[in-house]
């Protein structure tokens, strides 16, 4: 397990083992954003399967599957929404961790500045810094 935390209350990693999950409980996590659709996966990453096991340990279980082509301001919405509604902090995975830094970064326009975002995304290994103008764009109400 990879835990890359963006700010104190969000939190990006490859892709979790079910194994994993008494360990991000026991790191603080409240919640965990599956950003990965299952078509990606075998069936012991599935969605289901992971949210059972995180049930188990107390964690809530947000299933918010992002491509790069379908990504949309819905999926930015729910990504916020499970944050700011979380209590405490969150960890989002996909494949890489990209995705679930995107979504955020696009969450965040208008709430920081936008060298911020590129910039908490970037100490961890994601050059974000090609989501610049659609960040400004957003931050501006476009």
């Amino acid at each position: 397990m990879d835990i890359r935390r963006i700010t104190p209350d969000y939190a990006v990693s490859p892709q979790i083992d079910p194994a994993d999950i008494p360990a991000i409980k026991a790191a603080g996590f409240v919640a965990i954003i599956d950003n990965r659709p299952d078509m990606e996966i075998p069936p012991e990453y599935h969605a289901d399967v992971m949210a059972e096991l995180a049930k188990a340990e107390g964690l809530a279980f947000v299933v918010n599957p992002v491509t790069h082509a379908t990504l949309n301001m819905d999926m930015v919405h729910i990504q916020m929404e499970t944050l700011a509604g979380a209590g405490g902090p969150v960890l989002a995975y996909c494949a890489s961790g990209t995705r679930s830094s995107i979504v955020w970064s696009l969450g965040m326009a208008g709430q920081m500045p936008v060298a911020d975002i590129i910039a908490a995304t970037a100490k961890w290994g994601y050059d974000l810094s090609g989501l610049a103008p659609r960040l400004e764009a957003l931050a501006d109400g476009q």
